[in-house]
């Protein structure tokens, strides 16, 4: 019984061995991409999940920390067998990865995770910053005293860049100094370089040059090797002292990116990508140094290292004929902005010099601007005789040696024949007057007042400035009195409600009742309104006879225009209309406007006037009711003449347009 257990106990044993051997495991480990020590922002990495003994499948997981997921698939798997000492034993593993991209800096960790009941270990990663700033970190020495780093704009590794340089961080004025711009890659190809901008030379005067890299070559850079090639060379003047900036431009540059990733079958494999670039250079401080003072009187303007010649055709010349004489400049420097001295002042006086005809032929090569500036003058002697042309003095400033130095060119001696006369043989010495050309009259006046300063012609000025002055005036009253809207419709009421009569005469002739009343209440109304300046909201009769009285309007005047309205209302909405007669409402209306004008016009003047104007006013009055009465006359006669002439209508309109 005893032995029966314990072999039992052993075949338990056996079986909890056997189960252990074969339970699953996983296993997570972090890897970089081919040629990657770390992870910096921006940079795909891996993380490998290896399942063994395990049929369970990995769940992907839907973020991590400090990265983002791109994606998760299987990508490899393996299985062995073993026999020891006749037991026989298997094994099985699947291999998962998970493709992310670092999105922030810092220490992670990632784990555990469960498949099939089995946890695994716990993986960190530490994510630095972004590749491309840590390799684009080029020290100032190296950078030729640059106060910046070269930028990056955009998508980038770290793995392209430019650096801006120039040939010599300290010059004088007007020295010729190279500007380069040299890029850094290591991508298998670049497609494509483009400016979006010109760099900025603030104080330079610029000149590009074309000695500029075709094919790339290769260079080590800070222990790294690149393909490199000159993009942008230029030559460049600073035309001022102190620390001058220069500041670089973007560039967009295409390249062929070569991306790593992991086949299940074919293991790790690579694929060429399009990848663009917005590049900037980095910023340039150039310490520009004045010329030394004082400067000598015939500088030319010159920096550099220059020499000059001279050639003359002839040495036996004849009066008033020209023959040119020609001054080269050769060398290396600012050839465009040299100047030769006057040589009229160097020259005999019997010598004319006219001015040059200068052609500058320059060639902007990888170190400096190179060339030859020619000066071709003109000579003609204006008298005979043998006379000595002194060597021409080139004065400039030489960088190399800090001093200013000459280069001169030869002189000739002249012989001078006579020769035809012309007139550019007169001198200013020997110009005489011809009277042919301008004959001398004897009524000129030794002394001359100018108009200018006698009384009249200030007398009009004054007259001029004051008649300005008043119409300026009068122009900004006018337009004081057109900005008060309400003023304006005040004013020209009268006129307003003269037209609305006249219509009304007109249908008064033509019979036409119900329209004759509603051009009387329109009138009526409106001239209330405009001369009162009250809206059309508050014209009730005890607003308008509010107002009327406010104004200092007679009682009489106010009962009048009052009744006329009820009257013209009562006539127009009424059966009994027939029994009012048009021509008596019309010369009320005229009458009462009539009334309310003069009473205005005495209100608005000035209290010592105050008698005289209501004389004059009453007296027109009279006149203005006078002509309302023939006008009545003439209305009785054009309703009896139904059918009247156009002379007539004329006539009649003219007396109600003078009557109103």
């Amino acid at each position: 019984m005893k032995a029966l257990l314990k072999k039992h106990i052993l075949l338990l044993a056996f079986q909890v061995v056997a189960l252990t051997a074969f339970s699953g495991t996983v296993h997570l480990s972090v890897s970089t991409q081919r040629g990657q020590r770390t992870i910096g922002v921006g940079d795909v990495f891996y993380i490998s999940y290896e399942i063994s003994n395990s049929d369970a499948t990995p769940h992907q997981p839907s973020s991590i920390p400090g990265a983002k997921v791109l994606y998760f698939q299987r990508t490899g798997s393996s299985s062995s067998y073993t026999s020891v000492n006749g037991v026989t034993s298997q094994s099985r593993s699947v291999t998962y990865t998970l493709t992310a991209r670092a999105e922030k800096e810092g220490t992670f960790q990632f784990g555990p995770v469960s498949v099939g009941g089995t946890k695994s270990n716990v993986v960190s990663y530490t994510v630095g910053k972004s590749q491309e700033n840590n390799r684009g970190n080029l020290s100032s020495a190296q950078m030729n005293g640059n106060t910046s780093k070269p930028k990056f704009i955009g998508k980038g590794d770290g793995n392209l860049f430019l650096r801006a340089s120039v040939s010599k961080p300290s010059a004088y004025e007007q020295e010729a100094l190279v500007y380069t711009v040299k890029l850094y890659t290591t991508y298998d190809g670049i497609k494509f370089i483009g400016a979006t901008a010109a760099p900025k030379f603030d104080g330079f005067v610029v000149e590009e040059s074309k000695a500029t890299s075709v094919q790339l070559s290769y260079e080590t850079y800070q222990g790294k090797t690149y393909a490199t090639a000159v993009i942008a060379r230029y030559i460049i003047f600073p035309q001022m002292k102190g620390k001058l900036k220069v500041t670089g431009n973007t560039y967009t540059v295409s390249v062929d990116q070569r991306e790593y990733y992991h086949d299940p079958f074919w293991g790790n494999m690579s694929v060429s990508s399009p990848l663009q670039l917005n590049v900037t250079p980095n910023d340039l401080q150039i310490d520009v140094k004045g010329l030394p003072q004082p400067q000598p009187a015939d500088f030319s303007g010159g920096v550099g290292h220059f020499s000059i010649t001279s050639s003359l055709a002839n040495t036996n010349l004849l009066t008033n004929q020209g023959t040119p004489i020609v001054y080269t400049v050769k060398g290396t420097g600012n050839l465009k902005y040299l100047h030769l001295p006057d040589l009229n002042s160097l020259f005999p006086e019997q010598i004319e010099v006219f001015s040059p005809e200068t052609d500058v032929k320059t060639e902007v090569g990888a170190s400096n601007v190179s060339g030859t500036a020619t000066f071709d003058y003109t000579l003609m002697p204006l008298e005979t005789g043998t006379y000595s042309l002194p060597t021409v003095s080139l004065c400039y400033f030489n960088p190399e040696t800090g001093k200013y130095e000459r280069a001169s060119a030869k002189g000739y001696h002249l012989n001078v024949a006579p020769g035809k006369s012309s007139a550019k043989s007169q001198t200013k010495d020997k110009i005489r007057f011809d009277s042919k050309l301008m004959p001398l009259e004897d009524n000129l006046a030794i002394d001359h007042t100018p108009w200018i300063r006698t009384w009249g012609y200030w007398t009009i000025y004054v007259a001029c400035m004051v008649v300005l002055l008043c119409a300026i005036i009068a122009y900004r009253k006018r337009l004081r009195d057109l900005s008060d809207i309400e003023g304006l419709k005040s004013r020209r009421a009268g006129k307003i409600a003269r037209r609305r009569l006249r219509k009304a005469a007109e249908c008064m002739r033509a019979g036409n009742a119900s329209q004759f009343y509603d051009e009387m209440l329109s009138a009526l109304w409106g001239y209330i309104a405009h001369k009162l300046k009250m809206p059309t909201s508050e014209l009730t009769r005890d607003n308008v006879v509010q107002r009327l009285e406010s104004a200092s309007v007679p009682k009489s005047v106010i009962h009048k225009i009052i009744g006329l309205l009820d009257d013209c209302e009562y006539a127009k909405y009424t059966p009994v209309a027939d029994n009012f007669n048009m021509k008596d409402l019309y010369d009320q209306a005229t009458e009462v406007i009539f009334d309310l004008e003069g009473h205005f016009r005495i209100s608005n003047k000035n209290e010592d006037s105050r008698d005289s104007s209501i004389m004059s006013v009453s007296e027109r009055l009279d006149r203005d009711l006078r002509s309302s009465r023939e006008l009545a006359k003439d209305v009785e006669a054009a309703e009896k003449d139904t059918t009247p002439t156009p002379g007539q209508e004329a006539t009649e309109e003219n007396i109600v347009e003078k009557d109103l």
